[in-house]
């Protein structure tokens, strides 16, 4: 049975863009990172895929060579899977 028309409909901001980037979590200052993967982005925000999101904490720096560090705060998670948003500096 399909799904209502007002459960299957798209409700983020901004358009996403499916991506394989690699990145890094930093945290604690720069003194803890973890490696993950950028999996779709948008100007609000981002899906990245980590081996496990225990101990990634809610706030952190995402980097992604060649571009700039950016603010990033989690809004949802998965087992290995993260949604966070970006966040002003």
């Amino acid at each position: 049975m399909p799904l209502p028309a007002y459960l299957s409909l798209e409700r983020r901001i901004a358009p996403r863009r499916n991506t394989t980037l690699p990145a890094t979590i930093v945290f604690n200052g720069g003194r803890a990172s973890l490696p993950c993967v950028v999996r779709n982005v948008s100007e609000s925000g981002a899906k990245l895929q980590v081996s496990s999101v225990a101990g990634v904490p809610n706030s952190f720096d995402l980097l992604v060579e060649g571009h700039r560090p950016q603010s990033c705060r989690i809004v949802w998670r998965s087992l290995k899977e993260i949604g966070v948003a970006y966040e002003m500096r």
